[in-house]
């Protein structure tokens, strides 16, 4: 099982430069445990915090050294088959999910493209209803990552979250937030291609 100070250096590997909320949402710890884990990272020069913007992001060592940490994890847990496996699970959903984010964006009006303004319930259901379906598949992919390495664990927990918010009515968290669905769909395309070691 991954260690917290892995799981905090991997999730800035996987989402850039961030800051604790951001950085606690996606490991599932406490903002103090964060910080803390932080706080040494930094001491041990793999992670530099910016004082202005209250950001942190890592260094080139910490780069190097949360890829052969991941490496080492994947190898460990002889995992990289089954998360081979998923991970051509998720190449075929991928592009859905860029179709229906686009669908939850912009959409035709007789003939004319345009900024979807969410002002058509009707439309925006049926996104969602497809976004539904789509999750479904999406979970079976996250749940077969998990098994093999339970740090994947969190996609699934989060994807789920952010389509539930978007039900209640916050519509950008479907593909227009730091915290969206889209969002955390690109960080699990990023975070397999690191364990993977598969270069953009």
């Amino acid at each position: 099982m991954s260690g917290p100070d892995l799981l905090v250096l991997h999730a800035l590997r996987c989402v850039g430069t961030a800051g604790l909320t951001r950085l606690a949402a996606t490991t599932g710890l406490g903002e103090p445990d964060v910080e803390s884990e932080l706080i040494d990272l930094a001491v041990a020069g793999l992670v530099t915090r910016d004082a202005e913007f209250g950001v942190w992001s890592l260094t080139g060592p910490g780069r190097a050294a949360g890829v052969k940490r991941i490496t080492d994890e994947l190898d460990s847990a002889a995992a990289r088959p089954a998360v081979i496996a998923a991970f051509d699970g998720f190449l075929v959903l991928n592009p859905e999910l860029l179709d229906l984010c686009t669908a939850w964006q912009i959409r035709s009006v007789d003939g004319v493209t345009i900024a979807n303004d969410h002002g058509d319930p009707s439309y925006d259901t049926r996104v969602l209803d497809r976004f539904a379906d789509f999750h479904g598949r999406a979970t079976v992919v996250c749940t077969d990552l998990s098994a093999a390495l339970p740090r994947f664990g969190r996609y699934r927990i989060r994807l789920a979250e952010a389509l539930e918010r978007t039900r209640a009515g916050d519509l950008a968290e479907l593909a227009d937030s730091t915290s969206s669905y889209h969002v955390v769909w690109a960080e699990l395309h990023e975070d397999l291609l690191v364990t993977l070691g598969i270069p953009r």
